[in-house]
């Protein structure tokens, strides 16, 4: 619901550095005031998605959004949010 409306999103994949890639935070506060982070890039979507209950009817760069997420996580994602209310959801 919060994400409707971008015309692009990034998603944060891994983190550089010293020029090594790393697939986790730093756990140093050191670090992490040095990382860098590296994104990818997927097309948002302008549509109002509050009314959507089914995870089929989101739009197409929704459904690619949370299918890249699930895949960066490797866990399946049965509901999302798509909307401030307890009741909209969207669901598989």
């Amino acid at each position: 619901d919060i994400l409707s409306g971008f015309d692009e999103l990034k998603i944060a994949v891994a983190y550089e550095l010293d020029g090594e890639r790393l697939m986790y935070p730093p756990l140093t506060n050191e670090d992490v005031e040095r990382v860098i982070p590296v994104y990818e890039t997927l097309p948002g979507w302008m549509e109002d998605i509050s009314d959507v209950r089914r995870m089929v009817d989101l739009p197409a760069n929704a459904r690619a959004y949370i299918d890249r997420i699930a895949a960066l996580l490797e866990t399946p994602i049965h509901t999302v949010s798509v909307g401030p209310e307890r009741d909209q959801l969207a669901q598989a």
